[in-house]
């Protein structure tokens, strides 16, 4: 472990036990990499939630990084789908997902006694807007990324030179992210966007979001560079959406956007 950043020893060197919060995402596969790394195989466990606003193809991922760097995982079910104000999808919609899942994973620390909580939040995440990290303060979630200081692409290149498969893996918020906020979260809603995901992907199209407007509109997005392909396809698309649910279907002429719904949220928390 010389090879290892000297920041990240010295960081993990205090950490008696630990539980990740694992997504499959690069940011906490590094996590839970370096805590089996750091702290062995009995001081650590990731955890990932199988929620109805994970991606299945996503959990599958995770569960197949876990087995090839023999990092010891375990499957819980959150509950926050039953949370009247999650379903509300306010603006703060994540603070509820995450407080629903470190009330869990604070149990399950307890339970081993003397066990710290981590996440891969890094320095960018302290540039958006991320009420999931409010969730995180309350319950004294330890991020080692952003404590050594490390940003987005720090974690990335760090990842590659561990040659970690999930290095250069597309950013992949959860599925109720594609809703816009104050419309209502249902489990149908998250099935229908993945699945349309899904066919997306099957089409050559990696970076893509799908946006369940109302109750059976989609607006599609898709990386800039590829929206001449997609529009040229428009009948397809059309034609593939409607046999999954939908009844209006729009390409977005933006294209693809990081955090697209938040623009809304100035104007909804005035």
């Amino acid at each position: 472990m010389s090879d290892l950043p000297s920041d990240l020893q010295t960081w993990f060197s205090e950490c008696p036990q630990a539980i990740t919060a694992f997504s499959g995402g690069v940011d906490s596969s590094l996590v839970a990499w370096l805590a089996r790394a750091f702290l062995g195989t009995e001081q650590h466990t990731a955890i990932i939630s199988a929620s109805p606003s994970l991606k299945l193809s996503d959990l599958d991922e995770a569960k197949q990084f876990a087995l090839e760097h023999d990092i010891p995982l375990q499957v819980i079910e959150t509950k926050e789908l039953e949370n009247p104000s999650y379903l509300a999808n306010p603006v703060n919609r994540c603070f509820y997902c995450k407080h629903t899942l470190y009330t869990e994973l604070e149990e399950l620390a307890r339970s081993k006694g003397d066990c710290w909580i981590l996440n891969g939040t890094n320095t960018d995440d302290q540039g958006d807007y991320r009420p999931g990290l409010k969730a995180a303060a309350q319950f004294e979630v330890r991020s080692p990324l952003l404590e050594c200081g490390y940003s987005k692409q720090d974690v990335r290149d760090l990842a590659e030179s561990l040659q970690l498969e999930c290095w250069n893996k597309p950013a992949a918020p959860c599925l109720s992210s594609r809703i816009p906020y104050g419309q209502r979260v249902t489990v149908f809603k998250l099935r229908r966007i993945e699945k349309a995901e899904a066919w997306l992907h099957q089409q050559g199209f990696p970076i893509c979001r799908v946006r369940h407007v109302d109750e059976y509109g989609a607006s599609v997005e898709v990386d800039p560079a590829s929206l001449e392909r997609l529009q040229s396809r428009s009948d397809e698309l059309t034609m593939a959406f409607l046999e999954m649910g939908f009844k209006e279907v729009a390409i977005d002429p933006e294209g693809f956007v990081s955090g697209k719904l938040n623009r809304v949220i100035p104007t909804a928390s005035s």
